[in-house]
């Protein structure tokens, strides 16, 4: 190999480091930024299931009011 070779292969290497460390670095942020995401739809899953406990108290509460009425109703 001549100097020229080797100059262009050392810059090469020095290129492959950098974008390395620019690809770990990459990762690192994504890593993170799924991990938020994950924590963010455990939060909206529960507040789903919340929302559907909530929503099933409201139905039966209804029903029994409108029970309550018909019966008033039959009975007069």
């Amino acid at each position: 190999m001549n100097n020229d070779t080797l100059s262009q292969l050392e810059q090469l290497i020095d290129q492959l480091i950098g974008q390395n460390s620019q690809l770990q670095t990459q990762v690192s942020e994504l890593k993170d930024k799924n991990s938020k995401l994950i924590d963010e739809n455990e939060i909206l899953q529960l507040e789903v299931l919340e929302s559907e406990e909530k929503q099933k108290d409201t139905s039966t509460t209804l029903t029994g009011l409108l029970e309550k009425l018909q019966s008033v109703q039959q009975a007069s």
